[in-house]
């Protein structure tokens, strides 16, 4: 299947961004345990996230991350899609 790299750029308040990410993250354990996300986690110093997901599709892949409580609460400003090739390490096939 493939896989995708997702960048989102945060541009909520810390505060807002704080409160929902508890939820954000029982959201992102659930998909996890499906194997749908392989890795996420926050960039260091910027507002931003990589998240690394498993999906038939780009077009896929969007309809899923609209249910990000991140999304929902308007703290993601940006959110990009690509499809990754990764040749060596752990999500290679």
């Amino acid at each position: 299947m493939p896989i995708f790299a997702v960048t989102y750029l945060y541009t909520a308040p810390a505060s807002q961004i704080d409160e929902i990410r508890p939820i954000h993250r029982v959201w992102l354990a659930e998909l996890l345990d499906k194997n749908i996300l392989l890795a996420s986690g926050p960039m260091v110093d910027t507002p931003e996230a990589l998240l690394v997901f498993r999906s038939e599709s780009a077009q896929e892949l969007a309809k899923l991350l609209d249910n990000d409580p991140f999304d929902i609460a308007g703290c993601i400003g940006s959110r990009s899609i690509q499809a990754w090739n990764p040749v060596f390490g752990p999500f290679s096939s």
